[in-house]
């Protein structure tokens, strides 16, 4: 017997008028098989300065794309703002155009697999990661509970990282579990090659207090960073803060993609270091994204 396809009613698969999804305004015919990420929507413009050809842009909010060719490559870069919660609106809308019949509302019968490349700025957390450096994050571990919600979350999370996490950190349950998304291998190998830092990513859900900034506000626990600083798994260290990577790679494992975030070290949180005219020299890593991509 066939198997019934899925059907997406109109409140949960949001169409707008034009045909286009419902936060980044994107058509499915205006989407291609590789993707760059970015949180500014005026990198968007910064990535898609090196196209040698483009045929769309779009923008709604902060969602801002460029579809176009590189070296003869079909690309889209598309700006997602800041925090997990975009992730989860930016990579479920660009599921759905590969993945949905938007006259019919169904599920198509062949996947289509993107690959996503986020490029991102960072905190460094280790002396060997000084302002500049180009970090890969392989493993994320996000504070930020996005992925707690779907099932599936166990079979794409390197459970047993989790639990020595927790233990080392002493974790708080009242902070909601961490949980642990691991990036596509064979993505990482392509886009890090030998000249990125290779290391374990926090992605935290705010700027200040989650990512041990004290301002006017104290925090609950004053020893995060330096226990996060400590923490080795597998000869591998946490070498970063951002605030998207795991979202990125936990939500692509579960939609079949190929996903990775790579970012530059803007600060470096050992050292209580900040360069801020990172604008400046973050297009040697976008053009060597678009040169593996």
């Amino acid at each position: 017997m066939k198997e019934t396809k899925r059907v997406f009613p109109e409140s949960e698969l949001i169409i707008n008028n034009d045909g286009s999804c419902f936060h980044l305004h994107l058509k499915p015919e205006q989407l291609a098989d590789k993707v760059i990420l970015v949180g500014d929507p005026e990198r968007v413009n910064t990535v898609a300065a090196h196209f040698d050809t483009k045929e769309c842009e779009v923008q709604s909010r902060e969602f801002h794309a460029i579809t176009g060719t590189y070296k003869g490559k079909r690309i889209t870069v598309q700006s997602h703002g800041i925090g997990c919660d975009n992730i989860d609106i930016v990579v479920n809308e660009l599921d759905t155009l590969a993945n949905i019949d938007y006259g019919t509302r169904e599920e198509r019968d062949e996947h289509r697999t993107l690959t996503m490349v986020r490029i991102g700025t960072c905190g460094g957390l280790q002396p060997f990661t000084p302002t500049g450096s180009f970090v890969a994050s392989v493993k994320s571990i996000g504070f930020d509970g996005l992925l707690n919600y779907y099932a599936g979350r166990n079979e794409v999370c390197d459970l047993q990282l989790e639990e020595v996490f927790k233990n080392h950190m002493k974790w708080n349950p009242i902070k909601g579990a961490p949980y642990v998304a691991v990036a596509d291998a064979d993505l990482i190998n392509q886009i890090a090659a030998d000249d990125m830092v290779k290391g374990y990513t926090v992605s935290c859900g705010g700027f200040y207090g989650p990512q041990g900034r004290v301002l006017r506000a104290d925090i609950a626990d004053p020893e995060q960073n330096k226990k996060i600083e400590a923490f080795e798994y597998e000869g591998m260290k946490i070498c970063n803060f951002e605030m998207e990577s795991s979202a990125l790679a936990g939500m692509a494992s579960l939609l079949g993609h190929r996903a990775m975030t790579c970012c530059m070290v803007i600060a470096n949180r050992y050292t209580t270091e900040m360069n801020t005219e990172y604008k400046n020299s973050i297009d040697t890593l976008i053009q060597k994204v678009l040169d593996r991509i």
